[in-house]
């Protein structure tokens, strides 16, 4: 659209004396700052690979797919330096990740019900408004082995681990955000005495999920 409305200013500048004199050059808008404060919310999916082993290495192990919905809140910070943008932010997500294991009867279940993040992240702006970004950080997490199916109790546990990920950013308005997120989260590992030696417990997962900020 630019090119052609040059092209026709010019064929006009040259047929006329007089159309030069009323041609006025387009402002141009202020580039978008995404220096400040921000608070949000989000939404999006969980998925994995649990794993329960017996405790100290033995043999008889599983492995088992997990999948669920989250939903949370976030706040941060952006400094904003050339087109390079450096941040902190902050998570807290409610989860239904989890697992069963079934074998032929009532099942035993894992489950990541809440986990938050506390993280740096490090964008580029390749153009107005746009932002690409990764991120990492701390990650804790609550984690609960359920075994009351099987006529057993319920073990929880709250974890630290970590988390690393990307994600991309537009401003729709000068207050308005809409990003999207992938982060990768491991709380590492917690061993739960259900008798014997105990179950050794891993709930590393993978979340993508859509969010909407407020910049103030």
């Amino acid at each position: 659209m630019k090119q052609i409305l040059l092209a026709t200013a010019l064929v006009l500048a040259t047929s006329t004396a007089y159309a030069a004199d009323v041609l006025q050059e387009a402002p141009v808008a202020a580039s978008y700052d995404w220096t400040g404060a921000y608070i949000g919310v989000n939404a999006g999916g969980g998925f994995g690979t649990f794993s329960l082993d017996p405790a100290g290495g033995g043999p008889g192990g599983f492995d088992l797919s997990s999948s669920g919905f989250l939903g949370g809140i976030q706040a941060g910070y952006n400094w904003q330096v050339g087109q390079f943008v450096y941040g902190v932010e902050a998570d807290f997500q409610g989860s239904d990740i989890k697992a069963e294991l079934s074998l032929g009867g009532p099942s035993l279940e894992t489950k990541v019900d809440w986990f938050g993040t506390v993280r740096a992240r490090i964008g580029y702006t390749p153009v107005d408004r746009f932002l690409v970004y990764g991120t990492g950080g701390l990650a804790y997490g609550h984690e609960k082995l359920d075994t009351s199916a099987l006529g057993g109790p319920s073990f929880s546990k709250t974890r630290v681990g970590w988390t690393v990920g990307a994600g991309a950013e537009y401003a729709i308005t000068n207050n308005w955000s809409f990003k999207s997120e992938y982060l990768y989260t491991d709380l590492g590992k917690q061993t739960f005495d259900v008798g014997g030696p105990g179950v050794e417990v891993k709930v590393p997962f993978h979340t993508v999920r859509v969010g909407l900020n407020y910049k103030f």
